[in-house]
């Protein structure tokens, strides 16, 4: 099978063109493939003056690229899996989850070596939901203040002395070399991650059947297994980036264990809703199904009315 040149699209932050350039050259090692990167602006990025759940959700940050998808400017999205919407529109199609990096948050600060050395009253900075409830639910005592932009930003803000720490995905630090920031690793038991959180998701149209077919190839089938259980309880309870949802699967033998955790978005300081399910899982069927029956537990624990918040 020989495909004509493919085009990426990506967005142009410094961690999107990297995990879209080590994309490209993965596809030409391992599959021959004549790869070239067109970099995109998504309202995502331009809007940062309001949290995501305000906006329209982490599904700016793909919008713009499957629209370059749906008019043949380019054959092939690369995302962060954690921002694609649970639901793909429709003529959309994930051709292949690529292997997970580390999905933990990580702590950074310039002064403060973990979370627990924190003065009282510390300023730590994000603007996700599912890590402001969840660090509320180690340190009630924290001023979690809203931080936008991409990784450099949110470095340089911190480096700026607008926070006494900010939280980080662990994976973007570590693709762009910057594991050095990194003061302390969040355990899943403590801040579970998001849905999706350090896997690569490639992003075709779904009549491309011969590239679907050769990307699907670099798929990683227990990655993709993991983010399936994943993202379906996040399907299941309705999820947006207005809910503040974690859900995080390992692999214990070929048993498949999902945790999930619900804050309350309205109130960050309520309890946390949390499940814990396993099953044997050995295709998307049973991995979707781990996911629902993880939703239906939180459901049972009163996700209702944290949901209508």
């Amino acid at each position: 099978m020989v495909l004509p040149k493919t085009i990426i699209a990506t967005r142009e932050s410094r961690l999107a063109l990297w995990q879209a350039g080590h994309v490209r050259d993965v596809l030409a090692a391992r599959l021959g493939l004549e790869v070239e990167l067109l970099g995109m602006t998504t309202r995502g990025d331009q809007i940062l003056e309001h949290t995501l759940a305000k906006v329209g959700g982490k599904g700016l940050f793909v919008k713009e690229l499957e629209t370059a998808l749906a008019q043949g400017r380019a054959q092939l999205a690369v995302h962060s899996l954690k921002d694609v919407p649970m639901d793909l529109p429709e003529g959309f199609a994930l051709a292949a989850i690529w292997e997970r990096e580390d999905p933990r948050d990580a702590f950074v600060s310039p002064r403060h070596a973990a979370l627990d050395a924190l003065p009282e009253g510390a300023v730590v900075g994000t603007s996700s939901l599912r890590r402001t409830t969840q660090l509320l639910a180690l340190r009630p005592d924290l001023r979690i203040e809203p931080l936008r932009g991409n990784l450099d930003t949110r470095l340089r803000r911190l480096d700026e002395g607008g926070y006494d720490a900010i939280v980080l995905a662990a994976a973007g630090l570590k693709r762009l070399d910057l594991a050095a920031r990194i003061r302390a690793f969040f355990a899943p038991a403590q801040m579970t991650p998001a849905a999706g959180q350090g896997a690569l998701a490639l992003e075709v149209r779904s009549d491309a059947a011969e590239l679907l077919a050769l990307l699907a190839s670099t798929n990683h089938g227990p990655t993709a297994l993991a983010t399936q259980a994943e993202r379906a309880v996040s399907r299941a309870l309705g999820g947006s980036c207005s809910m503040p949802l974690a859900a995080h699967a390992v692999w214990q033998g070929e048993r498949l264990v999902l945790d999930a955790a619900l804050g309350h978005a309205e109130e960050p300081k309520r309890p946390l809703l949390r499940t814990r399910v396993d099953a044997a899982v050995c295709s998307e069927a049973a991995a979707r199904a781990l996911g629902v029956q993880a939703a239906a537990h939180l459901r049972e624990a009163g996700a209702g009315e944290y949901l209508a918040a």
